[in-house]
Parts: C-alpha cells; structure tokens; sequence
C-alpha cells in the first residue's frame, strides 16, 4: 500500500472528559496568567459556563481525559494517529510536529464530554534526492459535544522525514 492510499482514511473514534487539572495545567505552562482558566469565579465573571481551555489545549486534550469506560465500541483510548505514525516509521526515518490549527466553534470548557471524529485529510511525498524523502500527513479531527454539536476542528500536519 502506498502511504498516499491513507488519503480519507478514518481516524479511530475518542471520547474525552476535559478537567480542570489538565486545563490549569496546560496554562501555567504555557505561562498564560488569566485567572480564567484558574478559577471559577474569574471565568464567569468573564461570561463563560465553566472554566474554559487555552485555546491550544484541543491539541492535547485526547492525551488527557480518554478513560476506557468512556470510549466509543471498539475504540482503544489510545491517540488516533498512533498507526499512522507506526505506519511511517516502520521503515525508520523521524517524525516531526509541523504545524496545528483549530477552528473554534464554541469555547472547550471544563466538563465537556467531547468525542473526536478524524480521517486522514491529505498526503504528498517530495522526494529530496538521494533516496530520502519528506512525506507530510495531514489529519482532521472534529470534536463534538454529547448534543452532537461541533467544538473545535484541528487540522494537525506531521512530516515523516527518511
């Protein structure tokens, strides 16, 4: 199989709780000071239902928060885009983060019960000359509320390079 065939592969399915730990966690780290995303008071003061998520926390909240009970039938919990990553590094080579985007269509708050849909969106190979190669994989992941209701949508590029 050509890694291009992955081109409208799914990803497989994942439900996610979001906690608070993780999401003050995640803004102390990336030194983001609002007291909205550390305090319940601050957060509907500033209008929100809950406390939300920095608006990168979309890209980690399937590594937190995926416990086993909560999972879709046949789902493992496990990040949707290991296979791929194993597909590709099966020949050896090193993959790299090349970017992340996200369309919000309402904030991610604290008690979200969200379930991730993906496929993989797009693959091209360039080719760098002697033998080696840059192969990036473009997956979408779209994250809806219990009501079926879009979230977020994260568009994650990864360059497997050999």
């Amino acid at each position: 199989m050509a890694v291009t065939d992955l081109i409208g592969s799914p990803l497989p399915a994942q439900t996610v709780v979001v906690e608070r730990g993780p999401v003050g966690f995640l803004a102390r780290a990336v030194t983001d000071s609002s007291p909205v995303f550390q305090d319940a008071r601050a957060a509907a003061d500033a209008g929100f239902d809950a406390v939300p998520a920095p608006p990168t926390y979309a890209f980690v909240m399937a590594h937190q928060g995926a416990w086993p009970e909560l999972q879709p039938d046949g789902a493992t919990g496990e990040h949707p885009l290991r296979h791929v990553i194993t597909e590709l590094m099966s020949g050896g080579g090193m993959i790299l983060h090349g970017g992340q985007s996200f369309t919000y269509h309402r904030p991610v708050l604290v008690g979200d019960r969200l379930t991730a849909t993906g496929r993989i969106a797009d693959v091209t190979v360039k080719e760098r000359g002697e033998g080696s190669r840059m192969t990036f994989v473009v997956a979408e992941t779209d994250w809806h509320d219990a009501d079926g209701a879009p979230v977020v949508t994260s568009s994650m590029t990864l360059i497997h390079r050999t």
